[in-house]
């Protein structure tokens, strides 16, 4: 075998070559003589024949990733006539729906009952056993059971699934993106680096008057695009002796793809895409800002930058990012359930997400996209002896919107305590199954892990037709 056949079976293995920082493969840093990361990676996308797509029309998913388990009683499934260890401080009000009741501190989501709905009977697998937190993770963004390692992906994420099946009917825009950074179960595994999300890095809370700008779209300090664009010049007519030796057609091959990683980075459409300065002050208002926050709440230091990460994703799905993830984090609420959600939770959360459903709704964005908000489990019936709620398994709900769900629906329920699903069970897998079916993408087709193994996008799981 030639040096150069090593060197594209080494890259043929490891697209990005080694050691590549998951978090900074789009940055403008790794400009050098080799040009840029997401070159590489395009290049061993292209090495992939696309599947067949059951659709073509331009759909999108928001995934609100409320983490660390809200509390199924405080929030979509209320047990109003349950003992007061059960039920809690809070109380039910009506919606807009007639018949479906929420927690008081979710007036404004109320309202618009009419456009979201609610699935009141999920449930993990027993045979997972404990999915807490990092391993519940796994099991809401891939599908399948959790693995051992918890801060890895064992398979890869819907969104990891999605970039593999749509970026190229988009090449010139991102298909995943992760606000503002990867958690577990986000990842790619063995769909490769191709399939990472692009991560926002910062976050787009604005506190303190300062500018929301993303890192991996921004150029090295005092130099402009233009700059970029005479360097890439420079770096065309060093290529152009390289190509002159090489007649094989690799290094034209290389040049398309490293093309289209500079069109992405440095095209409008992306850019634009994260410029929260060109809304409207009233639209950024109408999503809300960060919240005053104490150390009484749980890491509460994670959540100020709630409200305008919704409005990042609106503005990203109507640019034609396929689906963006919006790390919600962290309603890990073992102590001062009540107040924490009181104070800290639940108000901003009902601001920014009716804003986002509204405002897709008017934009004519909300037929093709799909909002889903949950966590990666429930929380125990019982209030504990500090006042608040552990992790439970067996009973959790989602709201979902757009994309064809026709809201005002209640799907499924639990017991009188919130406890089991006691109608019309539903699995993480299902609402996976729904995503996937609205996104076109096709759950038979197989990818091998890195042992050779084929596995399913989907392992099982049916699309909530009764939300439709």
């Amino acid at each position: 075998m030639t040096d150069r056949n090593v060197a594209e079976s080494d890259l043929l293995r490891n697209p990005c070559g080694p050691r590549t920082n998951r978090r900074g493969v789009l940055q403008f840093g790794t400009l050098g003589a080799g040009g840029l990361m997401l070159s590489h990676l395009l290049r061993a996308e292209a090495q992939v024949s696309p599947e067949p797509q059951q659709q073509k029309r331009k759909t999108s998913v928001i995934v609100l990733h409320m983490r660390g388990g809200p509390s199924q009683l405080e929030t979509w499934d209320m047990k109003p006539n349950a003992p007061l260890e059960i039920r809690g401080e809070f109380k039910p009000i009506p919606t807009s729906v007639p018949d479906i009741q929420i927690c008081e501190l979710l007036p404004q989501t109320a309202k618009i009952m009419d456009k979201w709905s609610i699935v009141r009977s999920l449930q993990h697998p027993p045979e997972y056993g404990d999915v807490s937190h990092s391993r519940g993770d796994q099991v809401v963004f891939t599908g399948y059971g959790p693995g051992v390692n918890e801060g890895e992906n064992v398979h890869p994420s819907m969104g990891s699934v999605v970039a593999r099946q749509l970026q190229h009917l988009d090449p010139a825009m991102l298909a995943y993106v992760m606000v503002p950074r990867m958690i577990p179960g986000t990842g790619s595994a063995y769909l490769g680096p191709k399939c990472q999300p692009f991560e926002t890095l910062a976050d787009p809370a604005a506190k303190g008057g300062q500018k929301f700008e993303v890192p991996n779209l921004a150029t090295p300090p005092g130099v402009s695009v233009d700059q970029i664009e005479n360097r890439r010049q420079l770096l065309g007519g060093l290529d152009q002796i390289r190509r002159d030796v090489d007649r094989s057609g690799v290094m034209d091959a290389v040049d398309s793809y490293q093309r289209q990683a500079w069109d992405i980075l440095t095209g409008p459409r992306v850019r634009h895409a994260f410029n929260l300065d060109s809304e409207p002050q009233s639209v950024r208002d109408r999503y809300g800002y960060p919240a005053q926050y104490t150390p009484r709440m749980r890491a509460g230091g994670d959540n100020p930058g709630w409200n305008q990460r919704l409005l990042l994703a609106r503005r990203l799905v109507e640019a034609g990012v396929r689906l963006v993830t919006v790390d919600l984090r962290w309603w890990d609420t073992h102590d001062d359930n009540f107040w924490a959600l009181k104070n800290g939770f639940l108000p901003p959360f009902d601001q920014a997400y009716s804003a986002l459903i509204e405002d897709l709704d008017q934009r004519g964005l909300l037929d093709t996209t799909m909002v889903l908000a949950w966590g990666e489990h429930g929380r125990t019936p019982r209030v504990n002896g500090t006042a608040g709620r552990d992790h439970w398994m067996s009973a959790f709900s989602a709201a979902l919107a757009g994309g064809g769900v026709r809201g005002g629906r209640a799907i499924g329920s639990t017991d009188s305590q919130a406890a089991v699903a006691k109608d019309n069970p539903k699995h993480p897998q299902d609402v996976h199954a729904t995503i996937y079916r609205h996104l076109g993408v096709d759950t038979s087709v197989q990818y091998n892990d890195h042992s050779g193994r084929p596995h399913p996008v989907l392992p099982f799981g049916k699309p909530i037709d009764e939300l439709f």
